[in-house]
């Protein structure tokens, strides 16, 4: 991507909703988070792998592999149900949670079918959650999302979340990323 004020423009803007979507989620604003996220989305967290620096390209399982997660939005409105019943074993008390979202650079943009725009996104999190009293979860890692516009409003048609560790340290991963 150049630095036309196009281009910059399309950055704060992707910038100002990725800072928005973390908000939403920091505040359990979860319906509203799914209002952000596209009908189509893919959202998947693949396995980390220890490899070798020539086998780099296998770092990550494949999309026919395993996963931490593979979910679209139907699974994603399930795993909101469960957190909203009260009897989450993970979530009751309700963990206090902040994303922090960085280094956000805009790859690409593209004409999406149907009018407006896509554009591909990766940027770097630092996830903390804490439970109880001394329960805590750090999650960082990095993030490829491909966001669309349509109407004037953006989405996210995929996420795609890499966890810089290859070993779940937390005891449970009911958080969104």
């Amino acid at each position: 991507m150049d630095s036309s004020i196009d281009d910059m423009q399309i950055w704060w803007q992707v910038q100002r909703f990725m800072h928005h979507e973390a908000d939403l989620l920091d505040h359990r604003e979860f319906d509203a988070w799914l209002e952000l996220l596209d009908e189509d989305i893919s959202y998947r967290m693949p396995l980390t792998r220890n490899v070798r620096r020539d086998a780099m390209a296998q770092e990550y399982s494949g999309k026919s592999d395993a996963a931490w997660f593979d979910e679209g939005i139907d699974t994603l409105r399930q795993r909101v149900a469960q957190i909203r019943t009260g009897i989450h074993w993970a979530e009751e008390p309700a963990s206090r949670v902040s994303h922090l979202v960085t280094n956000i650079r805009v790859l690409e943009v593209t004409p999406d079918e149907g009018g407006g725009e896509r554009v591909r996104v990766r940027s770097r999190f630092l996830i903390y959650q804490n439970r109880l009293q001394a329960e805590v979860s750090l999650f960082v890692g990095k993030r490829e999302d491909v966001l669309r516009r349509r109407d004037g409003r953006w989405k996210v048609l995929s996420r795609e979340i890499h966890l810089d560790q290859n070993v779940l340290l937390s005891k449970a991963l009911t958080i969104f990323f």
